[in-house]
């Protein structure tokens, strides 16, 4: 798949992680249903490489899938074999390194500008700025953008609606929520709440003009 441009076009990436396997499953369909078109499930959720295949089962061949948390070679092969189309990293490594050698675009986590140049040459299809709000929030993000004018970052950690839209409007391709979009659902909680809060993040995101 052509990361970058489903990146672009969404710009939003749903973070599944949860302890109810059965339940993060049904919240992963819930999403793809309410219209977000990126969704990646954790690694570190319970039978997460499970919750990958069923869902890849049940979405079909063609609707984009990520796995997250891929840290080693090993997480970037076993994501690759239950189905998933893309790797999201935390940080540069050897997870990166091997789901690019496997064909799957990743989203590479980076802090600092020389981890940028490292991800650039690793061929990551976009940049994940994690922990963001630690990292110095939307104002970290322009200064970036400084000498990287070009490059598709997406700010990941704690991000609500309101903080959505604040680093779209100050550069970012697309913005990695977790909790703030996916509540309890993951772990049994409301699908209905879960919808809402689908469609409030999906309506922050369109709101700002590119």
């Amino acid at each position: 798949m052509d990361l970058r441009a489903a990146l672009t076009a969404h710009r939003l990436v749903a973070i599944v992680r949860g302890a109810d396997p059965e339940a993060a499953l049904r919240t992963v369909l819930t999403l793809a249903d309410a219209g977000i078109e990126l969704i990646e499930v954790s690694l570190t959720g319970k039978d997460a490489l499970s919750v990958i295949e069923r869902a890849r089962r049940d979405l079909g061949p063609d609707r984009p899938l990520g796995a997250g948390t891929v840290l080693t070679a090993d997480d970037a092969r076993a994501a690759h074999r239950a189905g998933a189309d893309f790797a999201v990293t935390p940080a540069l490594g050897d997870g990166a390194e091997a789901a690019r050698e496997l064909g799957m675009p990743v989203l590479a986590g980076v802090m600092t500008p020389t981890e940028i140049l490292t991800a650039r040459t690793l061929g990551a299809a976009a940049l994940k700025i994690f922990p963001a709000a630690q990292a110095g929030g939307p104002a970290y993000l322009r200064a970036l953008r400084g000498p990287f004018p070009h490059e598709p970052f997406v700010p990941v950690g704690g991000i609500d609606d309101l903080a959505a839209r604040a680093y779209l409007a100050a550069g970012a391709t697309a913005v990695g929520v977790g909790s703030p979009l996916v509540g309890d659902a993951a772990d049994g909680g409301s699908l209905t709440d879960l919808r809402a809060r689908a469609r409030a993040f999906r309506a922050a995101v369109q709101e700002v003009t590119r």
